[in-house]
């Protein structure tokens, strides 16, 4: 094993905690105090519970990760703004949410809508960043737009937090027993989607000390918003709804992030995937040789095709064929620039072991969550396992990664075959996450397209 390789395994030292950590500890248990002490009327046992668990694991990734602790600050900051603002003025319930499209800084920036717009306006731009600098940088070499791509991810992802947590407010400003944790549809959890896997990325991206991937990991975050976009003007996602009665319940509150840690960060895995591929297809000359990567672009013909009697209903078709026409012409320029791009890919080495690492940190939460599940299931239905089609499909998805660990762990799995499985992967795991709610009914047919 080299010293880059011993390098990128060397733990965090826990021991080497300064005074602005102990200072940042002290801030998150104070505002945990607060609202425990403020809210303690409006939760349940297990709310507080949650509560009182989140406060230690705030500071714990604080700790370990030491940017976490200026986005957390920032974010609470912008929030607080923005609550305050709300607060000026106030209806028979709460505060006057039309507020938020008379002020200048809810309308254009703080309000939950204008937030989360900014964000996909933000990751789009960091994707472009991206690759400006991929493939205007010199081998060996950092370019300026990447770093202006690394930090544009950065305040997207401050900018879809804030817009998350001002969500939560107003959820709870409209009326009694309507506000919940922004997570309950397919509008929300794409934003979620959005800001964890940009998140797991931004970590990744300072461990290995390599921007040029964020090019390929920000993909995926693009195509994501380029979903939420569709969804937000076809269907007025982003109006807030009440949750139906089987999601009112405080498990929502932990199984839902956890499978969406899973969900990002087998995309992340995925796009190392593609990545390695293409740094060892680099020299092929043949074209038909490269079939296999070609179905990512035969892949996307299904777009227009899926969302078809949606889009004819809300006039958006040509949305997609515009969705489908940019995608492909992506990844046919990624495949005619391979070897251009294959220069300035960092070693497989470092490519496997990101995939690795995606794998397992997303591996651990799904397992969490699908256990979560369980007992939400109990708890809302009466049983732990009913065979419904989305529970199906997560038992598929979690047999895959297991598959594909146990192979790694026990077998030595490396390379290409990892890197196709990680692939077919993300197939399986977009399924479960969507296909299940287009194409197959039962109980977990929450989200409507």
């Amino acid at each position: 094993m080299n010293t880059t390789t011993l390098a990128l395994h060397k733990p965090r030292p826990w021991g080497r905690l300064q005074w602005t950590d102990w200072l940042f500890a002290l801030a998150v248990v104070a505002g945990g105090a607060w609202a425990y002490v403020h809210y303690l009327y409006a939760m349940d046992g297990y709310e507080r519970a949650i509560l009182v668990g989140t406060i230690p694991a705030l500071v714990l990734l604080g700790w370990f990760w030491r940017p976490l602790q200026g986005l957390m600050a920032a974010v609470t900051a912008a929030a607080l703004l923005a609550i305050g603002i709300y607060l000026r003025h106030s209806d028979g319930f709460g505060a006057d949410l039309s507020w938020g499209d008379q002020n200048f800084l809810l309308k254009y920036f703080l309000s939950s809508q204008s937030a989360i717009l900014w964000m996909g306006v933000l990751f789009i731009m960091s994707t472009v960043f991206y690759w400006i600098g991929f493939i205007a940088g010199r081998e060996g070499n950092e370019s300026a737009a990447l770093k202006i791509g690394s930090r544009l991810a950065w305040v997207a992802v401050f900018m879809a937090l804030t817009g998350t947590m001002v969500r939560w407010f107003e959820s709870h400003q409209i009326a009694p027993d309507i506000g919940h944790i922004p997570v309950s549809n397919l509008y929300e959890v794409f934003v979620l989607f959005c800001w964890l896997t940009a998140l797991f990325w931004l970590y990744y991206e300072a461990q290995y000390k390599t921007r040029q991937l964020g090019a390929f990991a920000m993909l995926v975050v693009s195509a994501a918003v380029g979903f939420l976009a569709w969804y937000t003007v076809a269907r007025g996602a982003q109006e807030i709804q009440p949750l139906v009665p089987a999601l009112q319940s405080w498990w929502m509150k932990l199984h839902v992030p956890a499978n969406f840690i899973g969900y990002g960060t087998f995309a992340l895995a995925a796009m190392m995937g593609f990545a390695y591929l293409i740094k060892q297809h680099a020299g092929e000359v043949s074209w038909w040789k490269l079939a296999p990567l070609w179905l990512l672009g035969v892949a996307l013909c299904f777009e227009p095709l899926v969302f078809r009697s949606a889009s004819a209903a809300s006039g958006s078709a040509a949305y997609w064929l515009v969705y489908f026409g940019v995608s492909a012409l992506v990844v046919g320029g990624i495949l005619a620039a391979r070897r251009r791009i294959a220069a300035r890919l960092p070693s497989f080495e470092v490519l496997d072991d990101v995939m690795y690492k995606a794998i397992a940190v997303g591996f651990a939460f799904f397992t969490i969550a699908t256990v979560l599940g369980a007992f939400w299931a109990a708890d809302a239905w009466g049983g732990y396992w009913s065979w419904d089609p989305k529970e199906t499909w997560a038992l598929i998805v979690w047999l895959n990664y297991a598959a594909w660990l146990h192979m790694r762990l026990m077998k030595g799995l490396r390379g290409a075959a990892s890197a196709w499985w990680a692939l077919v992967g993300l197939g399986i795991t977009s399924f479960a996450f969507l296909g299940v709610n287009m194409f197959l009914s039962g109980l977990h047919s929450y989200g409507e397209l």
